[in-house]
């Protein structure tokens, strides 16, 4: 070995060996304050390069090309410094993400965020709070109290009624579901299904949906034990609502077939259409049958601080529970959901007393332990970045903002409704619209309408979503920036003309060919 390469081997020793003498205190308290500053004044400063150079929603990689970029990261060893990690960072996440915040991201119910709920995040994460017990948040549980007592009065819930800060909109339907199983069971069949099980006439237990309603309703159904076959899909009518005739029709050939009715569930804002199920007919038919009434609200949940929309939610104060998702039109950063009862002693079907945790005599001397009505233990005090959107913004103007994308969605639709090369589906009651590209090649109209969204995201210039109605292929948007221009929303439409245009004229070749 030469001299030159005994030296810098002797100098590569000596910093592995002082790198492993060195070793901060990265945990965080009194005296590592001034070096978390410093570090989130650096991680601003690099959003702030990104966010002011962002000229599209999204760089286009594809998922194989980006899963090279990992195939040589050695978790087991680190960068060393903060800023060789945020460099890492920048090149493996924040290059290729997909930002919500730009104007031509119109894909699914995902929002551009207020920032004071960011600053909020950064409040919750440093503190740390669970929110399960008294003696793990303190305030924070009086905090996620007071908005939830404050939504259930914008529902016009009544004084009984409670709730409990979820994930989102699946974890809240499946507390619906829950919920509903056990008091039928309870208020019917005399049985006790946190104690003893489910009883043996589960299997005839009926479920009814919306044909447009969540798919978490699926889900949920299979995780309680009653399976899909539990879920009667209800069709809708021509505005993509809930057919009131025919949940009824369905609900007395149910009976008819020995099967059980328990619960309706209703959609304030179904993910495709944004339709309403005509809230006040549904909990007509729910009272007569005895059934539990739900509103999946997680996407029309913003209207109930709308200026000028809340009354297309009317009917709402009807249901026995709701789902409401911050994260959606409320402007909140994931995860900020909630559930809600209309009688708070239906919460009571997840409480369990632990001696270690939550024990009887905690209820008994009132110490309020949130833990008692949610399906979590440990949660984050996701409630905060609420709470700092209210105490800074104001609820008014939240609501302003999803007015705002309501009436954009509306003069979007008006403006490519008599376009002949645009097929639109709906009026929007709510920030979505379903729509295809029209083209003379009806024999491959569904293939030329999925690859133009396929090839809008591989540009990365736009991005839409896809579904599919009666079985053919549709184009979504779904409006959620209030920054969002008309004239921004309509260039998008532009260049889905365009690639439809050329998408045609492709397989028209290859049909002749």
């Amino acid at each position: 070995m030469g001299n030159a390469q005994q030296i810098e081997s002797l100098a590569v020793s000596h910093l592995t060996t002082a790198k492993a003498l060195y070793q901060p205190s990265y945990i965080f308290n009194e005296h590592s304050v001034a070096a978390l500053k410093s570090r989130v004044i650096d991680a601003l400063s690099v959003l702030s390069q990104r966010f002011e150079t962002l000229e599209k929603p999204f760089s286009g990689i594809t998922p194989q090309h980006m899963a090279k970029k990992f195939a040589d990261v050695d978790l087991s060893q680190p960068q060393w410094t903060f800023t060789a990690a945020l460099d890492e960072l920048k090149e493996l996440y924040l290059k290729d993400a997909v930002y919500f915040h730009n104007p031509n991201y119109m894909a699914h119910l995902n929002c551009p965020i207020v920032y004071p709920a960011i600053v909020a995040e950064l409040i919750l994460s440093a503190v740390n709070s669970s929110l399960d017990t008294w003696d793990q948040s303190a305030g924070a549980t009086l905090i996620e109290q007071r908005l939830l007592d404050w939504t259930s009065e914008c529902i016009r819930f009544g004084e009984a009624a409670d709730g409990v800060f979820t994930s989102g909109g699946t974890q809240s339907n499946l507390m619906a579901m829950l919920i509903a199983r056990d008091e039928f069971c309870r208020r019917k069949l005399n049985h006790d299904v946190k104690t003893n099980g489910l009883p043996s006439e589960f299997t005839k237990f009926k479920i009814f949906v919306s044909e447009a309603s969540h798919f978490s309703l699926q889900k949920s159904a299979a995780i309680l034990g009653l399976g899909y076959e539990s879920i009667v899909s209800v069709p809708t009518d021509e505005h993509y609502r809930m057919n009131v005739a025919q949940l009824k029709a369905a609900i007395d050939n149910a009976r008819e077939a020995g099967e059980i009715p328990v619960a309706v569930i209703a959609t304030a804002g179904t993910t495709d259409f944004g339709s309403i199920d005509p809230l006040h007919e549904i909990s007509k038919v729910a009272h007569r049958e005895a059934l539990w009434m739900h509103v999946d609200a997680a996407y029309g949940g913003g209207l109930l601080i709308s200026n000028q929309y809340r009354d297309r939610i009317d009917g709402i104060e009807l249901a026995d529970s709701v789902t409401i998702d911050f994260h959606k039109t409320f402007f909140q950063p994931v995860s900020c959901g909630a559930f809600f009862v209309k009688n708070k002693k239906h919460l009571s079907c997840v409480t369990h007393h632990a001696d270690y945790l939550n024990p009887l005599s905690q209820s008994q001397e009132g110490t309020p332990n949130l833990v008692n009505k949610s399906i979590q233990t440990t949660r984050r005090f996701d409630a905060l970045k609420l709470w700092m959107s209210l105490r800074t913004i104001g609820a008014e103007q939240l609501g302003q903002y999803f007015d705002q994308v309501i009436e954009l969605a509306q003069k979007v639709e008006c403006a490519v409704r008599n376009d002949l090369e645009i097929e639109v589906l709906n009026k929007p009651e709510l920030s979505a619209i379903v729509f295809r590209f029209l083209s003379a090649n009806k024999q491959n109209l569904c293939t030329i309408n999925q690859e133009i969204r396929k090839q809008l995201f591989k540009d990365g210039q736009a991005i839409i979503a896809g579904t599919k109605v009666k079985g053919e292929s549709y184009l979504k948007i779904t409006l959620l920036n209030p920054e969002a221009s008309l004239e921004q929303v309509l260039v998008v439409f532009e260049r889905i003309k365009r690639l439809g245009r050329q998408l045609s004229h492709q397989y028209n070749q290859q049909n002749q060919s």
